[in-house]
C-alpha cells in the first residue's frame, strides 16, 4: 500500500481516514468483541464475522464470498490465530475490489482521445447527484479542463436552480431550459454548445425518479440517442450516484438503475456521516461496476477519486 503514498497526497489521505472513521470504528469495535477470548479462527468467530459484515452493509452475497475465502484459508493453514484475521480480511477485501476497480488513480482525469468527454449522471433525488456534478466540475476545472454543465433534470425546478448555483460557484457555463422542457433537447443543446466552445468535459444531469422504470429507461435511452447526433459515441461514462449512508437501499437503487440503463461507473456519497462504508465493497462486488468517486465530506474538495488500495488502507488502519 505504501507505494501509493507519494502520489496520494497527505491531505487527501487524512480526509479519507476521517471520512471512514465511523465505519471503521463500528466494524472493528464489533470485530474486537467477536474474537475476545478466542485464540484461533473457529466456526463461532466466522459466524460472528458474517453477522458483522452484513451489519456493516457489505451485503449478504459479498459477505458469504468473503467468509468462504477465509474458511478456505483456515482449512489450508490448519491453524489461524485471531490476530491474523485482520490481515486476511484486508487481503480478501482488497482482492474483491481489485476485480472491478482496476486502476489506482489519484487525480481527476479523462481520456485524451475523447473531446468533449461526455458524462451522463444518473441517480435518485437526494443521493447527492447535483452536488457531485458541481464538485466534479470544480475538480476538472482545477486540472485546466474546460467544463460545460447540462441541466437535463427538467422534472424539478429545484434541480435546475441547484445546478445553476454550482455553475456560478465553480464559474463554468451551464445550458438550461424551463422546467418541464424535454430533457433530450437540453442534452442536445448542451453538446452543441460544448462543441462550439471546444470544451473538454460535458456533465449532464438527469431526472432522479424511479417511480416508473419504463419511463426512466425510455427517457435515458432518448437522451443518449439525441446526444449521439452531436457526439457519435456519447455518453462516454454513465455515472450512477449512490448515497452511501442509505446502506442496503443503495443496493436497491443500483439494481433499478442498472436495469434501466447501462451504468459504467459509480460515485458513492456521504460516507463521512455514516458507519455504512462497507456498502462500497458490496456494491462494487455485486454489480461489477467500478467505483470511480467517493464523497467523504461536505467540502468542495471532499469528493475523491476512488483509490482501492488507499480505501482498504484507511478502512483497516
Amino acid at each position: 500500500m505504501s507505494f501509493f503514498k507519494n502520489i496520494f497526497s497527505k491531505e487527501k489521505k487524512e480526509t479519507l481516514d476521517k471520512g471512514l472513521e465511523k465505519s471503521k470504528e463500528s466494524f472493528f469495535g464489533k470485530l474486537t468483541k467477536a474474537v475476545a477470548g478466542k485464540s484461533k479462527v473457529d466456526e463461532d468467530v466466522l459466524d460472528n464475522l458474517e453477522e458483522i459484515l452484513v451489519a456493516s452493509d457489505v451485503g449478504v452475497d459479498t459477505t458469504l464470498k468473503i467468509i468462504d475465502r477465509i474458511e478456505a484459508r483456515v482449512a489450508k493453514d490448519k491453524y489461524v490465530g485471531t490476530d491474523e484475521l485482520n490481515k486476511i480480511l484486508r487481503e480478501e477485501i482488497a482482492g474483491l475490489l481489485s476485480k472491478t476497480n482496476i486502476g489506482n488513480e489519484t487525480e481527476f482525469t479523462i481520456p485524451a482521445n475523447k473531446k468533449p468527454y461526455v458524462i451522463m449522471v444518473v441517480g435518485v433525488n437526494g443521493a447527492g447527484k447535483t452536488t457531485t456534478i458541481g464538485k466534479l466540475a470544480s475538480q476538472f476545472k482545477k486540472q485546466g479542463l474546460k467544463v460545460v454543465l447540462g441541466a437535463a433534470d427538467t422534472f424539478r425546478a429545484a434541480a435546475i436552480d441547484q445546478l445553476q448555483v454550482w455553475a456560478d460557484r465553480t464559474d463554468v457555463p451551464i445550458v438550461r431550459q424551463e422546467m418541464g422542457s424535454d430533457p433530450a433537447s437540453v442534452a442536445f443543446d448542451t453538446l452543441k454548445s460544448a462543441v462550439t466552445q471546444n470544451a473538454d468535459v460535458v456533465i449532464i444531469d438527469t431526472a432522479g425518479r424511479l417511480h416508473n422504470k419504463v419511463n426512466l429507461m425510455n427517457e435515458l435511452t432518448k437522451i443518449k440517442r439525441v446526444m449521439q447526433k452531436v457526439v457519435e459515441d456519447a455518453p462516454h461514462d454513465v455515472l450512477l450516484v449512490l448515497d452511501g449512508s442509505t446502506g442496503q437501499n443503495a443496493f436497491e437503487q443500483a439494481k433499478q438503475f442498472t436495469l434501466a440503463t447501462e451504468v459504467t461507473s459509480l460515485a458513492v456519497t456521504k460516507l463521512d456521516g455514516t458507519a455504512k462504508g462497507g456498502v462500497v465493497i458490496g456494491i462494487s462486488d455485486q454489480f461489477q461496476i467500478p467505483v470511480k468517486y467517493i464523497g467523504v465530506g461536505e467540502g468542495i474538495d471532499d469528493l475523491q477519486v476512488f483509490n482501492k488500495d488507499e480505501f482498504v488502507d484507511s478502512f483497516f488502519k
